[in-house]
């Protein structure tokens, strides 16, 4: 490695590891503060959650960050007139370049180690520590306001006081979704956690029960409700499976749809040899219809996800290949306005062909295999042709 080149190198990864460390730490604190919030988290909880959030965002952080820092390097070594000095020296303009291409190849190695090793333990670590603190939140709530609402599992709970574990007379409001609130009253009540399990139990004992609306009127010794702890995971889908469970959930679902198709298959020539053509028409048979509607639907999502998990990574290398010689030919030390010049494109272009084909291909409308690349591709040819002008000029 030439001189020069080990100059831009280090300048490299000196600018990016500040801008990295600085960016991270923002998003960081964005990031705790908006599950401390969904979660009523104490400040114990968020330090504890803090380590586990940094490795999920860095996946979208190093493409921006690095994609400024080759502005930034580039743009000032082009206007102090370094690139010119160099190239008067007999030095090509791709060794001036092929550092940064260098560095954001190993880069998008670790984005894809990231994404499909690291996130799926920080979540699951995640999920550990918000269900053990959602724990103490009910009791520390039950007991200084006696009641608690938990509006995503359709739960209200009154209490008189809490003894211990015990909750005092509670009164309990039970609204499931799309169906009849049911009204609780017990003598006493206590809450059991299954974290492992992602589950706690309501145990009631002496309960009487109504339906709202109605004079109905049960009466129960004792019962024991069961319910799902919030899971931090829900919202992200399947980016908390790595890469093995993605191909292991693949093919339970393409095994699903060919036992499906079985019996719809026995069902339908039961029908037929009866002569009952209305059974083909039963719900039990449109049953297995939707079935298999919704394991075909979780193949296209668990495919896509799987492919856009390698194009996603490797952007880091293709927005370097347009922002090096971009950055090159504007010639400005006035980094930002290189970097927004630079980046407009990639929010304007890159993100949308990149969001558009994500959804068509989890609709099942085009295929994942080639349609996860197109963003990059825009890219790839945009970057050639700054290339060539760099190496033209």
């Amino acid at each position: 490695m030439r001189q020069v080149e080990r100059y831009v190198l280090v300048e490299l990864l000196r600018v990016f590891g500040g801008l990295i460390t600085i960016s991270t730490l923002l998003l960081v604190f964005v990031g705790v503060f908006g599950e401390a919030r969904k979660f009523d988290l104490g400040i114990w909880q968020v330090l504890q959650i803090m380590p586990y959030v940094i490795p999920s965002l860095m996946p979208y952080t190093i493409p921006a960050t690095l994609l400024l820092s080759v502005c930034v390097v580039y743009g000032r070594m082009a206007g102090d007139n370094e690139i010119i000095a160099v190239r008067a020296a007999g030095i090509h303009v791709m060794h001036l370049m092929w550092p940064s291409f260098f560095l954001a190849g190993i880069l998008s190695v670790l984005a894809l180690f990231l994404t499909d090793q690291i996130i799926p333990w920080s979540f699951g670590n995640i999920e550990r520590i918000v269900a053990l603190a959602i724990e103490d939140i009910i009791f520390d709530k039950l007991r200084t306001e006696n009641q608690i609402n938990d509006k995503d599992h359709g739960i209200t709970i009154n209490v008189t006081g809490v003894k211990g574990r015990t909750l005092i007379h509670p009164t309990i409001k039970y609204t499931p979704r799309g169906g009849q609130s049911v009204i609780m009253q017990a003598s006493e009540a206590q809450i059991e956690f299954d974290v492992k399990n992602q589950t706690f139990y309501l145990s009631l004992w002496g309960m009487q029960g109504n339906f709202a609306g109605k004079n109905s009127t049960f009466y129960l010794e004792h019962d024991r409700i069961p319910q799902h702890l919030p899971r931090h995971g829900e919202s992200a889908g399947n980016r908390v499976l790595r890469t093995q469970d993605l191909m292991r959930e693949m093919e339970l679902m393409k095994q699903r749809q060919v036992d499906i198709r079985r019996k719809q298959a026995v069902e339908a020539s039961f029908a037929l040899a009866r002569g009952d053509f209305d059974g083909m028409l039963s719900d039990s048979f449109r049953g297995h219809q939707g079935g298999i509607e919704a394991a075909t639907n979780s193949i296209h999502g668990l495919r896509t996800e799987y492919y856009n998990r390698f194009a996603m990574s490797v952007s880091c290398f293709f927005f370097v290949l347009l922002g090096s010689p971009f950055a090159i030919l504007m010639a400005k030390k006035q980094f930002l306005t290189c970097f927004l010049f630079c980046f407009l494109p990639i929010l304007t272009v890159y993100y949308p062909i990149a969001m558009m084909t994500q959804n068509m291909a989890k609709s099942g409308q085009i295929d994942p295999i080639w349609s996860a690349w197109l963003a990059n591709l825009a890219l790839l040819i945009a970057g050639g042709y700054y290339i060539h002008r760099v190496l033209k000029n």
